[in-house]
């Protein structure tokens, strides 16, 4: 596809609309989910020119690659596709916790090999900083693999800007990736000018802030998920939020588009983010989140978003 874009300095280039995989296989994050359904999900992505997939260990412990792993390999397409993947968590037992140090790091790549069967992995991130290793110290034990070719280029995921900066201080980062969205923007005033003067990607998460960007959502609605206890879906936060979503809805309908498309697109607007990975739990979602590629916006309405949520 033509439309592929440069992840930051990386030789990766991928289709700027990708899929995130916590739905296949991440047993842990959302009950009843149906493996098939979620392999229906990666097949349907790829045949349809999505060739970014995000997976992590963290879905479903490993289930999430070897799902992802079985399509790719399954439908032959292992050159044409990028698979970015993460590792942070050392589970023993009943016992987790973060680990950032080269050992920890070179086993979990070699593991997340296995998982996936293949020889390389596309992009591969340090999940969430742990609090003893030195960041460079991880990210040299990655450029290590790198050089070995069992990695193409290297991401972090959860870094505060100063850990960036300190896990970035060879040039070795390619790809950051955090939480960014509408509603919560921080990253533009600190994040935003650093990875853009590096030359490093900035790939969002919750982009549609757990779905309250997609306006599917009213007053009256209750949840029982992650939801609950999330700030953005408080009392009269929520409804403060609900009211901007409106206001959103507004520009979406004058424009002819879904709301959901209006926002992605707005991302892609945004110097640093060359690509997003919404979620999708069906193939029917995957072909949606598409169209995003077809909403085009102006200097105006790129402004008039970001003056509905400053």
């Amino acid at each position: 596809m033509s439309n592929n874009v440069q992840l930051g300095k990386s030789d990766l280039y991928v289709n700027p609309i990708g899929l995130g995989t916590n739905a296949v296989g991440g047993h842990n994050l959302y009950p009843n989910l149906s493996e098939e359904q979620g392999k229906d999900t990666v097949r349907q992505a790829i045949e349809s020119g999505v060739n970014f997939l995000d997976t992590a260990f963290m879905y479903g412990m490993g289930r999430s690659e070897e799902l992802v792993g079985e399509v790719v390999k399954e439908l032959g397409q292992r050159q044409d596709v990028v698979i970015a993947t993460k590792a942070a968590h050392q589970v023993t037992g009943d016992d987790m916790k973060l680990d950032n140090s080269p050992e920890f790091l070179k086993d979990a790549v070699h593991a997340a090999l296995k998982r996936m069967k293949t020889d390389y992995i596309d992009l591969f991130y340090i999940h969430y900083p742990d609090e003893d290793t030195p960041k460079a110290e991880a990210v040299g034990a990655l450029q290590e693999l790198k050089e070995q070719g069992k990695i193409r280029s290297i991401g972090v995921s959860n870094f505060s800007v100063d850990q960036l900066k300190e896990a970035n201080q060879d040039g070795y980062v390619d790809v950051i990736q955090s939480e960014f969205n509408l509603f919560k923007r921080q990253a533009e005033k600190d994040m935003l000018p650093y990875t853009a003067e590096n030359q490093i990607s900035f790939v969002p998460y919750f982009p549609l802030a757990s779905g309250l960007l997609t306006g599917k959502y009213g007053e009256k609605d209750t949840f029982d998920d992650l939801r609950k206890n999330h700030p953005l879906f408080q009392g009269d936060v929520y409804k403060e939020n609900l009211k901007k979503v409106d206001q959103l809805r507004g520009v979406a309908e004058r424009k002819g588009v879904e709301l959901t498309h209006l926002v992605l697109a707005w991302y892609l607007t945004v110097e640093s983010i060359d690509a997003i990975i919404p979620g999708a739990k069906n193939p029917e979602q995957v072909k949606n989140n598409l169209k995003t590629l077809d909403v085009q916006l102006s200097n105006d309405e790129v402004e008039e978003v970001r003056r509905i949520f400053d």
